[in-house]
């Protein structure tokens, strides 16, 4: 048991990878509310603090109740209804996450997740104070956010490689298809019981689309926040201005770039070539 513990908490701190970060953190918010569930129940054979909190956690549309939820837009993004929504809302993570994550980065997954999440929220508060046939209904109405950052990750995978083709039961489909159908699914709730999400979802969509959009014109969103998401590396590599000459000696951006890879995926996964250049570069300081 304590080796399966070890391994879940290395691949979700210490592996690297964003996407399992994410996932980790939605399971783990999932199974305190829901031991939380379970002891007051037992106890005391009712739910009502639990459900306080995880109210408390949601994001209200009514202003007033969210100015004093000032941290809803970013608690919310966490949260799922029920053990079903969690398995398949994480499935979607993971698949589609994996091609953000691979094709650009952990640190582009993060800005998508979480800003297809803002962009969820917005949307829906905008929706249900100014839309008429909605606004009756605001000063009570609250949403879960996870399956918004999803959305967000599933349409900036499908944007980003819309022929890539997966499997779903028997049946071969390209992503841009799948996109094509989630979205106008969410289209036909915004008229529904489930229109709250239906417009989170919607405008999470929209924020993963633009981004991959803007990203292939050249324009990287997500470029202000890569140091708010840039681990601290512990190694560090000072090039001392000594005089001579620095026709051998590596670019200070080059040597933080290999730094970076390094405290995302370890030593060992440098190639031989960076290998060489931190040797340099450690050579040149010592000199």
């Amino acid at each position: 048991m304590s080796t399966m513990w070890q391994e879940i908490r290395f691949k979700v701190l210490h592996s690297g990878s964003r996407l399992n970060l994410f996932i980790g953190i939605n399971v783990a918010v999932s199974l305190v509310l829901a031991v939380f569930y379970i002891v007051e129940s037992l106890a005391t054979n009712n739910t009502q603090l639990q459900q306080t909190v995880f109210l408390g956690l949601q994001l209200p549309s009514y202003l007033p109740v969210l100015a004093k939820h000032f941290w809803a837009p970013f608690t919310y993004l966490f949260l799922h209804d029920g053990i079903l929504t969690l398995i398949f809302n994480m499935l979607w993570l993971y698949w589609m996450g994996q091609i953000i994550e691979d094709y650009l980065g952990g640190k582009r997954l993060t800005v998508i997740y979480i800003m297809g999440g803002l962009a969820g929220a917005l949307t829906y508060i905008l929706a249900f104070n100014f839309i008429p046939a909605f606004t009756n209904a605001h000063y009570n109405s609250f949403i879960i956010g996870a399956p918004a950052c999803v959305s967000a990750v599933i349409i900036a995978a499908a944007t980003l490689l819309p022929d890539f083709a997966i499997f779903i039961i028997f049946f071969e489909i390209r992503l841009k298809w799948l996109a094509a159908v989630y979205v106008f699914i969410n289209i036909l709730n915004l008229n529904g019981p489930h229109a709250a999400t239906g417009f989170a979802q919607l405008g999470a969509s929209i924020l993963g689309f633009v981004f991959i959009k803007q990203l292939q014109r050249g324009n990287d969103w997500g470029k202000p926040f890569e140091k708010l998401f840039q681990p601290r590396s512990k190694l560090k590599v000072v090039v001392k201005n000594s005089g001579k000459t620095a026709g051998n000696r590596p670019r200070q951006e080059e040597i933080d770039r290999i730094l970076d890879k390094i405290s995302q995926t370890g030593y060992d996964n440098l190639s031989k070539q960076e290998k060489e250049t931190l040797f340099r570069a450690s050579s040149d300081d010592k000199s």
